[in-house]
Order: structure tokens, then C-alpha cells, then sequence
């Protein structure tokens, strides 16, 4: 009875593949499927070779999810696709789906992402040119996909227009990583007067991003959620979550990446460069200091909300995998606070139940 659990998936698997080869050979004959390494989602990707409809082989990347007949095309992954990729921002071709067994087929755009890629950097300047590739597309995802940009049909179906990261938003966020890092990871039990500066500190810091104007963020943009194809494309991928917030959200999420580190002096030219950017785009923002202040704090929260995901994708789904990018994640946020003096309360007291 122990392989019981093991069967079920594996039925369940067979039955996916077979319901995918019957999907697919509506244009053409399936020749292999192959299950693609997960990422942090339920979601599960599968590559296949199948015959076009000029008997060539083609290779597709299913994406396997719930059944969504209910929405259909006006799913979160879908509608998003369609206004961003009519926007002029890169993404994944849509080719079909299949909305009451949860397949959507989309192109093939290889395995290489942005954080694969800079493996095989040689220098701060050949880093640099990676970087200003992935905020060009940045720049156009927050200049051309706002609520102005849709038309009304869009409008209607995208919730992400309706939702921001406001100061409830950004807490519940910061509260995530305290139950699931903190409490059930790092079992810590916190004195009340710490927990209250814990509190008191991210509020504000909450408070201060939430007051920001928005645009239309990515809310995951780093360099695994960034395909580059062999021909140079830079496509977003994991968009289906967009809502509005502040334009740091994503550029921190970028620059403070958990997977990569940059120096403190790249960061500093990679944010001018989104700036010149952003201005010659018709966006300037023109109070530089609030800017940075923003940056960075938008930092601290970006990166204490991911180590939260990281222990609960343990918690919850028995996954460790993510555990090793914490230290870097934490020193990225101890860094930051080190500049404010005023949340010093704040950094000590992260820094005691990490580490003590």
C-alpha cells in the first residue's frame, strides 16, 4: 500500500500524456513527450516533437494545469499574454489550448534563461549588456501595459488592473515569511517587544511603498523568469500574476535577484540605465533620492517575501530545493536596512532569530 501514492501519479501522468498526444494530433502526429523539469509552481511543462501540418518536426512546450472550461480564454496566464504580447512585450506564443483538460501548447523557446546565460559571463561589461537587455523589456512592460493601454474587453478580464500592492498587500506578504521561515522552519518564538518592532518596522516601510505611483508589474521579473532564445530574444515567462505597483517592485526583484548577485556598483549603473530608459520612453522620474530610497526598501520587502516562499515551498510541498538561495536573500536585506539607520531595531532583530 506504500506505492499507492506513486501509482496514482503515475496513472494520473499516463493519462495527461495520452490526453496531450490526442491534443496535439489535431495538426499532427506526436513523435515524443518529455517532462520538463518543474519550477517553483504546480504547473507542469512537458517538451514534444510532433509533426506540423508540413509533415516537419516541431518542437512545442506544453504547459499542464487545472481545467479552466469555466474562463477559458479570460484565465489569468491567457488574457495577460494576449494584452502584453499586443503591447510589444516579448512573450510566449499561445498555439492552442484546450481549456477542459488544462493544456495550453505554447512555442518552444529552448532552455536557457537569463540566470543559465550569465554562466558564461566574462566581465562586469559583458554582464552589464545582459542586464540592459532584460530592462529594455522591463521599460516597455511598465510604459505600454497599464489600464490606459487596454481596451475595455481587456479591462474586464484582467484582475491584475484592480489589484495593487497596497500596505494590507505588502504586510500579508511580510507575514507569509515570518510563519513559514521564522516560526515553522527556523521554529523561533518571538518576544513580544521584537515581534512588535518587527512589525511597527515593515509597516512603515509598507506604508512608504504603497503611497508610490504604480504601473503594471511583473511581480516575479529575475533572471529565471527570463528566457533567451538562440536568435536573442529576451521573453518573459510566470507573468500571470501581474498587478499594479510600485516600478521598483520589479526592477529590485531584478537587480536584488536571489539567484544572482550583482556588486553594489553595477546595481547603481544598471538603475541609471533604467532611468534613462524609463525617460526616453516619455516616463521620466524626476525625484532621484526618493527613487533610490524606494529601491531599496522595495528591496528589503521583495527579498523577505521570497525567503517566505522559499521555506514554504518546503512546508508545504516537501521541497527544499529553494532553501540554499536564503543566505544570500537575508544579506541582501541586511545590507539595505544597514543604509537607514531608523530601522536598525528592525535589522538587529532579523539578524538575531536568523542566525541565534
Amino acid at each position: 500500500m506504500k506505492f499507492k501514492g506513486v501509482i496514482q501519479a503515475m496513472e494520473a501522468r499516463m493519462m495527461e500524456e495520452q490526453g496531450m498526444q490526442s491534443f496535439i494530433e489535431r495538426s499532427g502526429g506526436v513523435q515524443s513527450i518529455e517532462k520538463m523539469p518543474g519550477d517553483a509552481s504546480t504547473r507542469r511543462y512537458y517538451r514534444i516533437k510532433a509533426l506540423d501540418e508540413k509533415n516537419s518536426l516541431r518542437s512545442l512546450v506544453m504547459m499542464a494545469m487545472e481545467p479552466f472550461e469555466e474562463k477559458g480564454a479570460n484565465i489569468p496566464f491567457l488574457a495577460i499574454q494576449k494584452h502584453l504580447r499586443n503591447a510589444g512585450v516579448d512573450v510566449p506564443e499561445v498555439l492552442d489550448i484546450d481549456p477542459k483538460n488544462g493544456f495550453i501548447l505554447l512555442e518552444d523557446l529552448g532552455d536557457t534563461t537569463l540566470l543559465r546565460s550569465l554562466q558564461e559571463v566574462s566581465g562586469s561589461e559583458q554582464e552589464r549588456v545582459y542586464f540592459e537587455k532584460a530592462i529594455d523589456a522591463l521599460v516597455t512592460l511598465h510604459t505600454k501595459t497599464g489600464p490606459a493601454s487596454a481596451n475595455d474587453a481587456e479591462k474586464a478580464v484582467i484582475d491584475g488592473f484592480k489589484l495593487r500592492f497596497d500596505h494590507e498587500k505588502l504586510m500579508w506578504e511580510v507575514n507569509f515569511t515570518i510563519e513559514h521561515f521564522y516560526q515553522k522552519h527556523l521554529q523561533r518564538t518571538f518576544k513580544e517587544q521584537d515581534y512588535k518592532i518587527i512589525q511597527e518596522g515593515f509597516s512603515k516601510i509598507c506604508n512608504e511603498l504603497a503611497n508610490e505611483p504604480t504601473v503594471f508589474t511583473h511581480r516575479d521579473y529575475h533572471s529565471r523568469n527570463l528566457m533567451v532564445t538562440e536568435t536573442g530574444r529576451y521573453v518573459m515567462i510566470d507573468f500571470q500574476d501581474a498587478r499594479m505597483g510600485p516600478c521598483q517592485y520589479d526592477l529590485a526583484s531584478l537587480l536584488r535577484d536571489s539567484y544572482y548577485q550583482l556588486d553594489e556598483k553595477q546595481i547603481q549603473y544598471l538603475t541609471g540605465y533604467y532611468l534613462e530608459q524609463m525617460k526616453l520612453k516619455g516616463s521620466e522620474i524626476k525625484d532621484l533620492k526618493q527613487f533610490e530610497r524606494m529601491f531599496d526598501l522595495m528591496a528589503v520587502q521583495r527579498n523577505f517575501k521570497a525567503i517566505g516562499s522559499f521555506a514554504s515551498f518546503l512546508n508545504r510541498r516537501g521541497n527544499p530545493a529553494y532553501l540554499k538561495f536564503i543566505g544570500n536573500t537575508f544579506e541582501n536585506i541586511r545590507r539595505n536596512l544597514l543604509k537607514y539607520p531608523e530601522f536598525q531595531q528592525l535589522r538587529e532583530v532579523l539578524y538575531h532569530y536568523y542566525y541565534f
